[in-house]
Formats: structure tokens, C-alpha cells, sequence
């Protein structure tokens, strides 16, 4: 299980940090991965962080704005946001992917979803 929270209402600019907490899997052992889907789009690629916490990857979109955090003795994830623009606005998922150590940037091989939290930007 994956529980998201953190998410709310920003301005154009602000930062916001997100988690993820999770239970009933191993958790060090997964690549973990942020998703988000916007209202009338597909759910896309954030970041993702392998099972050691030292190698990340970033969609183009979010390199160096976001950041992506895990911390496997409090089975936590986190993504740290700055730099918010209007279209960041989306439902954000936390996910995770119990069956390789190399980041994946396609959904469908991520096993475990949490349930979203929603992060709107105002202009």
C-alpha cells in the first residue's frame, strides 16, 4: 500500500513537498517512482529513484525544479517541488517497482499505486 499526502493549493513560483508512505512490501528494495496526471491527459513520468537512494532520473520537464527523495528506514518518498508553474498542476502518484533495480519511466511495469494528491499551481 502507498498513501500519498502533502498535495494542496500554490502560487506560481512557490515550492511544496509531497510524501509517500508505504506498507506491506519490501520497500527497500524497489525503484519508486512519482507520476502525474493532468485533467484530459495521460498520466505521465515524474521521477524516480532507484532502491539505494543514489541514482535518480528526471523527466526533462521537472529537471531542476523537482527533486526526488527516499528514506528506506521510514519507507518514505518524497518530491520536493519548486519553481511551481501552472502547468505542474496535476493528481500526483507515487508508485512502486518490486521486480527490477533500473528505473523504468513506463506505468505499467510499477506494481504498487498510491491513491494521488492533487498539487494545483494558480497563475
Amino acid at each position: 500500500q502507498l498513501v500519498e499526502s502533502g498535495g494542496g493549493l500554490v502560487q506560481t513560483g512557490d515550492s511544496l513537498n509531497i510524501s509517500c508512505v508505504a506498507s506491506g512490501f519490501r520497500f527497500d528494495d524497489c525503484v519508486l517512482a512519482w507520476f502525474r496526471q493532468a485533467p484530459g491527459k495521460e498520466r505521465e513520468f515524474v521521477a524516480a529513484i532507484n532502491w539505494s537512494g543514489d541514482i535518480t532520473d528526471d523527466a526533462d520537464s521537472v529537471k531542476g525544479r523537482f527533486t526526488i527523495l527516499r528514506d528506506n528506514a521510514k519507507k518514505t518518498v518524497w518530491l520536493q517541488m519548486g519553481s511551481l508553474k501552472p502547468e505542474d498542476t496535476a493528481v500526483y502518484y507515487c508508485a512502486a517497482d518490486l521486480n527490477r533495480r533500473n528505473i523504468i519511466r513506463v506505468a505499467y511495469v510499477y506494481e504498487y499505486w498510491g491513491q494521488g494528491t492533487q498539487v494545483t499551481v494558480s497563475s
